[in-house]
């Protein structure tokens, strides 16, 4: 069964959509949320396996709440809904950790397809995006090239910088990541100075770039 945690600012639209969604015998939404913080409380007391996020949430509300999810709860599927056709957007929901995505305009079956399609471990894309898809890895690839991985470097990053490290992998903005952490934003941005520093990198797409290694690393020693 699919189990489906919907997220909308709109109280109004959260029940209309929860009424469509219920008519469908395969699928069950187990609680319905209205902001990031909202979402989050039920994601730990809905025992949903989908999120559904509305492209609307205030604030980047629904990008902060995807890489949240993604990083709290990785079993748990989310597909932002209701986002413009725009490629750069798209992948940063991507990069975020979404499973898939729902254009502004396609209908309510093709809402059905997609999350059925996300609950399979599948996804929906065009074959523009698709496109889009492979020249950003190509891009990642050409980055890590260029700064020379260091993949010993992280030894020397303190957990918090860890941490942090991460978030900006997520796609959070240092606000973001002070928000997150509970700490301020001028703490923040030390933390993206001494992690830039100790990679031997210029920036926070190059920083993020080790990731990967690091976590390659700590699998293999673990």
């Amino acid at each position: 069964m699919i189990r489906i945690l919907v997220v909308h600012a709109t109280r109004l639209i959260s029940s209309l959509l929860r009424a469509v969604l219920s008519e469908e015998p395969d699928i069950n939404v187990v609680g319905v949320a209205h902001s990031v913080a909202g979402a989050l409380r039920e994601l730990k007391a809905c025992g949903c396996n989908i999120v559904l996020v509305s492209a609307d949430l205030p604030a980047s509300g629904a990008l902060e709440l995807t890489g949240r999810v993604a990083a709290e709860a990785p079993d748990v599927k989310v597909l932002v809904f209701g986002v413009p056709e725009s490629k750069n957007i798209i992948l940063q929901y991507v990069m975020a950790g979404a499973s898939g995505y729902v254009l502004q305009e396609v209908s309510i079956d093709k809402m059905f397809d997609n999350i059925r399609a996300a609950y399979d471990d599948q996804a929906l894309i065009s074959p523009q995006m698709a496109a889009a898809f492979m020249e950003h890895i190509a891009e990642l690839a050409q980055v890590a090239s260029r700064v020379s991985l260091d993949v010993t470097a992280y030894e020397s990053l303190t957990p918090r910088e860890l941490e942090v490290l991460e978030l900006i992998d997520a796609g959070l903005t240092n606000l973001q990541i002070a928000e997150r952490l509970f700490i301020e934003v001028g703490t923040v941005k030390n933390h993206v100075h001494n992690i830039l520093s100790k990679l031997e990198v210029s920036s926070r797409s190059d920083a993020a770039a080790h990731l990967p290694y690091i976590q390659d690393q700590d699998a293999t020693s673990a």
